[in-house]
């Protein structure tokens, strides 16, 4: 065996033992490849050159537009999470489901597909659901294990449906690895970009949806007993439109205003960021002004909103180019209108940023965006260094053998891969898995003849699936953390295992028919 085959392998399994013993992901990523980037050094195995690469490397990462989305995303996401939005979100969905049999069940699904439109942080929406809608549904004789089963299944929407932070590092991942693939077999490389796999993860993350609003339909006439109606105080106020509209209808029109914006091609994955966190900050304005807000700024929010259509009605009615040579009088009058509707948007961000304040949520919200945001790229710089060492030793080049002599041509390699990061789902996140395993991976198999979309959106599935997974799913940890005592762990267990043969079934109906995940994209491009 080869001494560079030796030294790639040890690097892998070098940095699997000392995850499963605590350390920290990017110290670790790093660390090994360092460690190992200096034996190659020494042993004349690796030029000292490649290495001083990787300051160039990381800059270049950083001034990625793609990553650039990740930051607004996330603000996006802990804004609405701290404003209890997602509380509003899940309490008139329950009451609107109340008095169906099973109708708590379903409000808990269609409310995780929606926080994982409007969030897309699995950790976040599980917990939340957890606290507001497990000591309910096991008030009214929900069976436990059916409870938090959905409850956990619902969390994990987050990463299939867009906007998810896993689909916009897939995006760059399997980008880089389509132009990697082309270059070795002498083809061109199509952009992949992350509208594209929004786009294509859209009709498989709903299809996921009425999966699991099927099972819970099943469950609800098979087992009545499981999932009862939800008894309501007969003296409580019923919901109004104003109230239904609040709830429901604001988050899912600043979920349209984002994915409509990409799909439509109206506006950038970073474009569409900068619009879903300016939005969230907006509605979490409007839902804390009434408490600890002061004359005023309710108004100056419902004046962004205004603002905002003004200006998206002159943007495609009229050119606002200013540097132009010719200007008609009524284009001068636009531009003058939407510098006006401009100042009050930013005026009505300030009074919500300003009411979040006084909440003690802005500050707070900053902070945890910035700490999920640090964990990301600092996990990136890591495990660039990483994949640097290991293609220096031709790691790349084994694992392309290794998939291309597998038996099955592309379905075999595809399915040794799939097991292969369905099994370090157990171990690592998503986002180590993203950026350290797909670029060595997917090259191979897109050579093979794989669709760079379809593979992302069965990677991504395949992901999600890993954190249902006992023992080590993600989302089962923060389910057992944040449920209430009498709650058992392998209760939780076995309550997940049903939704996972959804997601398998999902996983297997996007491998039989490519075009669930590639039809929309061609459609939206």
């Amino acid at each position: 065996m080869e001494i560079e085959l030796v030294l790639a392998l040890g690097m892998f399994l070098a940095a699997i033992l000392a995850l499963l013993a605590g350390y920290p992901v990017a110290l670790t990523l790093g660390g090994v490849a360092l460690v190992f980037g200096l034996i190659g050094v020494q042993m004349d195995l690796i030029p000292l050159p490649i290495l001083r690469n990787l300051p160039s490397r990381i800059l270049g990462s950083m001034e990625n537009q793609i990553l650039i989305a990740v930051p607004l995303f996330v603000l996006m996401g802990v804004i609405l999470e701290r404003s209890k939005v997602a509380d509003d979100l899940l309490h008139t969905a329950s009451r609107l489901l109340a008095r169906v049999r099973g109708g708590l069940g379903y409000a808990v699904v269609i409310v995780g597909a929606l926080l994982a439109a409007s969030t897309g942080i699995v950790g976040a929406t599980v917990i939340t659901m957890t606290l507001i809608a497990l000591p309910t549904m096991l008030r009214q004789g929900y069976d436990p294990k059916l409870a938090t089963g959905t409850i956990a299944a619902s969390g994990t929407l987050g990463q299939i449906i867009p906007p998810s932070i896993v689909l916009i590092l897939l995006a760059d991942a399997v980008s880089t690895a389509n132009q990697a693939a082309a270059m070795r077999s002498g083809g061109g490389a199509g952009v992949v970009s992350v509208g594209d796999l929004f786009a294509g993860a859209l009709i498989p993350g709903l299809m996921l949806v009425g999966l699991y609003l099927l099972y819970l339909v099943m469950t609800a006439i098979f087992r009545p007993e499981s999932s009862p109606a939800v008894t309501i105080d007969e003296d409580a106020e019923p919901l109004s439109i104003a109230e239904i509209m609040r709830s429901l209808g604001a988050p899912l029109l600043l979920i349209i205003a984002v994915l409509g914006s990409i799909l439509g091609g109206l506006a950038s994955p970073t474009e569409a960021s900068a619009i879903g966190a300016g939005g969230a900050l907006l509605l979490a304005g409007l839902r804390l002004a009434p408490e600890h807000g002061k004359t005023g700024d309710l108004g100056s929010i419902w004046g962004a909103f205004i603002s905002l259509l003004l200006l998206g009605l002159l943007s495609n009615t009229l050119d606002l180019t200013v540097n132009r040579e010719a200007v008609s009088t009524l284009e001068y009058v636009g531009i003058g209108i939407a510098a006006l509707a401009s100042l009050v948007f930013l005026g009505g961000l300030l009074s919500a940023a300003r009411v979040l304040m006084r909440a003690s949520q802005f500050t707070s919200a900053l902070n945890s965006g910035a700490q999920i945001t640090s964990m990301v790229f600092l996990i990136l710089i890591g495990a660039s260094l990483f994949a640097l060492v290991f293609r220096a030793y031709g790691g790349e080049h084994y694992v392309e053998s290794l998939l291309t002599s597998i038996p099955g041509g592309l379905w075999g390699a595809l399915a040794i891969t799939m097991l292969v990061m369905f099994i370090l789902g157990f171990f690592l996140d998503f986002i180590e898995i993203v950026f350290v395993v797909v670029p060595i991976v997917a090259p191979p198999l897109i050579i093979l003849g794989a669709d760079p979309i379809w593979l992302a959106i069965l990677m991504a599935l395949n992901l999600q699936t890993s954190f249902l997974t006992p023992p080590f799913g993600f989302a089962l940890f923060y389910l057992r953390g944040a449920a209430p005592d009498g709650v058992e762990t392998m209760d939780i267990w076995r309550g997940a295992i049903p939704f996972i043969g959804l997601q398998l079934i999902m996983i297997a109906l996007v491998a039989a028919f490519p075009a669930l995940a590639t039809w929309l994209p061609t459609i939206a491009g």
